[in-house]
């Protein structure tokens, strides 16, 4: 089955809540790799590549975050790979 891979930019209260552990285990659940990220500005950002259904459903998840995020905007963005990851970390 083919993979896709994507961008995700999201804000709001989302650092500080356990965003990065929770995509992080919602990664492993849904068999995606990539990585995700807080950034200085105080947004997290995620590059995941899996198979499409299951990168859809990680996706929803990456909408709403783990009970104590507050996801204001949320940004998604279909790319070109440019390296293979074999599983997901924080960085």
């Amino acid at each position: 089955m083919p993979v896709k891979s994507v961008y995700l930019v999201i804000t709001g209260r989302v650092q500080g809540v356990g965003f990065r552990y929770f995509s992080e285990h919602k990664a492993a659940e849904f068999n995606i790799s990539g990585w995700v990220k807080n950034t200085p500005d105080g947004k997290v950002e995620i590059e995941a590549t899996g198979e499409p259904e299951n990168l859809d459903v990680f996706i929803d998840w990456m909408k709403t975050g783990p009970t104590r995020a507050i996801v204001k905007t949320f940004a998604v963005s279909e790319i070109t790979p440019t390296r293979t990851f074999t599983n997901f970390t924080i960085r």
